[in-house]
């Protein structure tokens, strides 16, 4: 079920029976030669939609977020620390009004979790300040870094999926989107690897933009099994996070 494709007395139906929702959330940025700008954002919400059919509500997709070192590549696009922050304060506390209670953030990009995580933070200050308790459970879960996940990048790349414009990530947008998968010649075929720093140090040590990895690797065969291993992972951690006995 998707919040957008709904209408406001289904959701109170809805709200009858669950306080749970999930958010996708990812970034609008550069994944190499032949990764997609909105890899971060298709990932999340590709897995969501498949959450969505299991009967959970799966709101609008976050599809910018903290992406300033990516800034060097056109078409990248960044929130702000404090605009992210406030972003994910008013959906949280929007939804909050109408009775929701549990927020699971299914993210696709590394460089959201401290921002969000920190917005999670205000949220609740927020209610300790003013001597209340909100009653809101909030929880950051990265596709990407599910167990089953690892695990098939692991089988499938080893070293070679590197950390950005990662083979898995590269593999799942192509399943979701088998007529932009691509088979460009790389060069060099493994990107250098390092740290992150601003958007001008990054486009001088990552030319492509690629980060150790070898997305040359990914197939729409292999993004499905990610589909499938994603899947299975959300669902066991969302689970887990609505129980009752999770307090």
């Amino acid at each position: 079920m998707f919040l957008q494709r709904a209408t406001w007395p289904e959701i109170e139906a809805y709200l009858a029976e669950s306080t749970g929702i999930v958010v996708p959330i990812g970034s609008t940025e550069q994944h190499g030669p032949t990764g997609l700008i909105g890899t971060d954002a298709i990932c999340p919400e590709t897995i969501a939609a498949g959450m969505a059919e299991a009967g959970i509500l799966v709101g609008p997709t976050l599809s910018i977020g903290m992406a300033q070192h990516h800034l060097g590549f056109p078409g990248s696009i960044t929130l702000r620390p404090s605009t992210l922050m406030a972003l994910v304060r008013d959906v949280v506390t929007s939804l909050a009004v109408h009775g929701f209670t549990h927020f699971y953030f299914l993210n696709g990009h590394g460089g959201n979790i401290a921002t969000v995580n920190a917005a999670f933070a205000e949220v609740w200050a927020d209610a300790s300040l003013a001597r209340r308790s909100s009653g809101l459970r909030m929880k950051m879960g990265n596709w990407f870094a599910g167990q089953r996940v690892v695990s098939l990048a692991r089988e499938l790349y080893g070293e070679a999926d590197g950390s950005h414009a990662t083979a898995s990530e590269i593999a799942l947008t192509w399943y979701a989107y088998p007529e932009l998968a691509r088979d460009d010649t790389l060069d060099p075929v493994r990107a250098p690897d390092g740290p992150i720093r601003d958007a001008a140090d990054y486009r001088k040590h990552f030319p492509d933009g690629r980060i150790g990895s070898e997305p040359h690797r990914a197939t729409p065969e292999h993004g499905k099994r990610f589909y499938e291993a994603g899947l299975a992972d959300a669902l066991d951690a969302y689970r887990r996070f609505v129980r009752p006995d999770q307090g």
